[in-house]
């Protein structure tokens, strides 16, 4: 069994706006990343799955697709935030595909962990409408997916973005099948997923969200995790943990300010690792989201694959240049008297 395998958008690069801070740069930084740590060449990469149309049909309403494939076609905006190109939609069709690729294998038992470099990202895309830089939702494919084809039936996906994935929770808002995880910076964008969005109708007590403030930084999220993500995640029991991960929670972040260091995400993957080890086979993937610093690309890229894979890393950015704060602490309490943890 490999330890991991990894996807790479080929191509991608036709998908850009001059001046957005979504660029192909994101990824290209990566994978440079992961070239420096001797870790690109040393596991295989897998090509996207052709994705069934129900598979599509299921996450997102067939109007949105027909949008979607038709701004492509013009290269029109979405939106004020989000753009298409002529190509956008093949790559945001391999994006999605490329995840579910990654669910795959690792489901399977071909590989511990994957790491997807999803681009187009996803995890604001919902239902009816891409918003937030993304197209398809990537993730919520990838779980729908391992549903329709593999027969998983309890699946958690836990997104680790600075922004909130309100495209993910509203995906899985009524079901019991696929539980959803947030930490994430508030107030701030999308103005979603606040303490008391616990999903809905059967899907209730199956969504989890942890708004903090900017300026928490590392203490905090490993915190959140080992207290209270951990936790809730024991009580669903998942088959398989979905990672959503952008790399904007990072404190060179220009969009950002929670302040979070290489080092952090390194630790919090590995305690996250440690659990899939214990808790569903060793079944972990992650798909990247967002993240605008390209030398924090480079770093927390390092960061979650070194960890993937229990190699020894160091953190060539450091910590935050100023202190943590600590008014996350009033979400840490609140959480645990909501969750009965």
């Amino acid at each position: 069994m490999q330890s991991l395998v990894l996807y790479y958008p080929e191509g991608h690069q036709a998908h850009q706006f001059p001046g957005h801070p979504e660029r192909p740069d994101r990824v290209e930084v990566i994978r440079r990343g992961l070239e420096e740590i001797k870790i690109w060449d040393q596991y295989p990469l897998l090509e996207p799955l052709d994705l069934r149309e129900e598979i599509l049909t299921s996450i997102h309403d067939r109007e949105y697709l027909d949008i979607l494939q038709q701004a492509s076609d013009l290269g029109q905006m979405l939106d004020m935030d989000t753009y298409t190109t002529r190509e956008s939609w093949q790559l945001a069709l391999n994006a999605a595909g490329g995840a579910a690729a990654v669910a795959e294998a690792v489901w399977d038992g071909k590989s511990q962990s994957g790491f997807a470099l999803t681009r187009p990202p996803g995890h604001h895309a919902t239902p009816s409408r891409g918003m937030g830089f993304c197209l398809i939702n990537n993730v919520a494919v990838a779980a729908e997916y391992l549903i329709q084809e593999k027969g998983a039936s309890t699946i958690s996906i836990l997104d680790l973005d600075l922004h909130h994935g309100n495209g993910t929770q509203d995906i899985f808002w009524n079901r019991q099948d696929v539980s959803f995880i947030s930490i994430h910076q508030a107030p701030f964008y999308p103005g979603t997923g606040s303490l008391s969005d616990m999903g809905g109708e059967d899907g209730e007590g199956y969504t989890m969200n942890l708004p903090i403030p900017g300026g928490s930084g590392d203490l905090a999220y490993l915190t959140l995790i080992s207290e209270v993500v951990l936790p809730f995640l024991d009580q669903k029991k998942p088959q398989i943990l979905l990672i959503s991960f952008g790399f904007d929670t990072h404190w060179r972040d220009p969009l950002g300010s929670m302040q979070l260091s290489g080092a952090g995400i390194h630790k919090a993957f590995e305690t996250l690792r440690h659990w899939a080890e214990d808790n569903c086979d060793n079944r972990l993937a992650v798909f990247l989201e967002g993240g605008y610093d390209l030398e924090a690309g480079r770093v927390c890229g390092q960061a979650v694959a070194a960890s993937l894979v229990d190699q020894s890393w160091k953190d060539s950015l450091g910590p935050a240049p100023t202190p943590e704060g600590d008014a996350w602490r009033n979400t840490l309490a609140e959480s645990k008297r909501i969750w009965g943890l």
